[in-house]
């Protein structure tokens, strides 16, 4: 008999945020550039939850909650974490947490420094509300693509780790579902006692 090995399946909250790309005045690039990135970063069998939604603090903080409490291990925002007046995804985020984890914001700044000296002008953060894992990203699927899995050479050597490195065992210390990544495409790190193997 073949093995097969099999994972938790995962419900991830993929949230784009943009006024115009909500009514409509252009095609949003930010769910399927997450949705992809998602899909090639991990072996469990994915639901996406997607929403497009304007820049208005009170919806994206209900639809924040509204994730979390269909059973979202994980919550993906795009967009809205810019200093101008309509960039409020931090702060609708941030009001219905139980925890910050400023360190992947921190991470995000570090990569889009590299290619831009504005990057300090981003915003992005990640908390923690019960048992799921809100992280806000930025707005361009090539800075979602760079942040999430980091920098490496031609040669494939990592430069810059991305944040979704400590996703999964982030996700594993608040009693989420365990995350298992495609190392060769984007490799999470967890301590040796915390790595399970698959159950068949």
């Amino acid at each position: 008999m073949t093995r097969v090995d099999t994972w938790d399946t995962v419900r991830i909250g993929i949230v784009s945020i943009s006024d115009r790309a909500s009514s409509g005045v252009y095609e949003d690039k930010g769910l399927p550039a997450l949705q992809e990135w998602l899909t090639q970063a991990l072996h469990n069998t994915l639901q996406f939850e997607a929403r497009l939604i304007p820049d208005e603090q009170a919806i994206i903080s209900q639809t924040l909650i509204e994730l979390v409490d269909a059973g979202c291990a994980l919550v993906l925002t795009t967009g809205g974490t810019g200093p101008s007046p309509r960039d409020v995804t931090p702060e609708a985020t941030l009001a219905v947490a139980d925890k910050e984890m400023p360190g992947f914001g921190e991470q995000m700044r570090q990569i889009s420094l590299r290619f831009v000296p504005t990057a300090i002008l981003s915003r992005q953060t990640a908390v923690i509300r019960h048992q799921t894992l809100i992280i806000n990203l930025p707005g361009q699927p090539k800075s979602i693509m760079e942040t999430l899995g980091g920098l490496k050479t031609e040669q494939g050597e990592v430069l810059v780790n991305g944040i979704f490195a400590a996703v999964p065992y982030c996700i594993d210390l608040i009693g989420g579902p365990y995350l298992q990544t495609r190392d060769e495409f984007c490799k999470a790190f967890r301590p040796k006692s915390a790595i399970k193997p698959p159950t068949t």
